[in-house]
């Protein structure tokens, strides 16, 4: 009989265990979010995607992959090259842990550190200690600081709890951060004290009592897909051509229900408890 953990560790987009003291968690990964970016393919005059290639404008030719040579500028027009062996060598060690390196309040991270926010989802027999620490690190209002390993890369992130469902967040890291004399912004001016009232009432006047995400619309996006449903409705600009597979993005893939995913591995763990305490005594 196929294991349920299975399931969930094959549907997640990375699985491992957070590891803190003499506490080991399994979990698996989920994204948090997607792009919706309506894209728009380049076709040729006949309909037939075009297909990207490098090209050498030196020597006037096109560069087959095994030719290519990665290289970082280190000034204009000098480059240092870099071998593969090289880059395989600073690869960091592969593991499936979540070092979990120390607690900090939660509301002291600078919200624009956070990349990429993911799920943390039980896997296994570990249900139980991850409600644990997600009910302690929300009662606490403490961030887990952490890094793992994911696709040859080591991240940093920010483990938080929030209604009982630990999240990840990917951290940039303290050179990505800009800095406002970066941007030339100037020195804040003083303001009068008239005008910062007006402005208090104007504030107060357009405010609301919560945020609502519905608000949070792509209108763009949204009258793109009716331009190209009302094309398609009409049967106007539409080229057919021979199907090539579609480009997706790393995080991307299927949309995954996360709600449906924690309600499985809880009804795993419940059955794995009623094994270990044996049957019910019949009423």
């Amino acid at each position: 009989m196929p294991d349920p953990h299975d399931d969930i560790r094959g549907r997640a987009f990375w699985s491992g265990t957070i590891t803190f003291g003499l506490v080991s968690i399994p979990v698996a990964l989920f994204p948090g979010n997607r792009a919706r970016n309506v894209r728009l393919r380049m076709l040729a005059p006949d309909g037939t995607p075009l297909a990207r290639r490098y090209f050498c404008p030196r020597e006037d030719r096109p560069i087959r992959r095994e030719e290519i040579v990665r290289g970082y500028e280190v000034e204009a027009g000098r480059f240092i090259t870099v071998l593969d062996d090289e880059l395989d060598a600073l690869q960091p060690k592969k593991s499936r842990e979540i070092d979990l390196r120390r607690f900090v309040p939660a509301r002291r991270i600078d919200p624009k550190f956070f990349d990429r926010a993911y799920f943390l989802v039980p896997a296994g027999d570990s249900h139980k200690p991850y409600r644990l620490l997600a009910e302690t690190m929300e009662q606490t209002g403490r961030a887990g600081i952490a890094t793992f390993v994911m696709r040859g890369k080591e991240y940093l992130v920010a483990i938080l709890a929030e209604n009982g469902i630990l999240r990840a967040e990917t951290l940039r890291f303290a050179d990505e951060i800009r800095a406002p004399a970066d941007v030339g912004l100037p020195e804040p001016a003083v303001v009068p004290e008239p005008a910062v009232d007006a402005m208090v009432d104007e504030i107060r006047a357009a405010s609301a009592e919560a945020f609502e995400p519905d608000e949070l619309r792509d209108d763009y996006a949204e009258k793109l897909l009716a331009l190209v449903e009302a094309k398609r409705a009409a049967g106007r600009d539409v080229v057919r051509t021979v199907e090539t597979p579609a480009e997706e993005d790393e995080d991307e893939g299927k949309v995954i229900d996360l709600m449906e995913v924690l309600k499985r591995s809880m009804a795993v763990e419940s059955r794995g408890d009623d094994r270990r305490n044996g049957p019910r005594p019949s009423s």
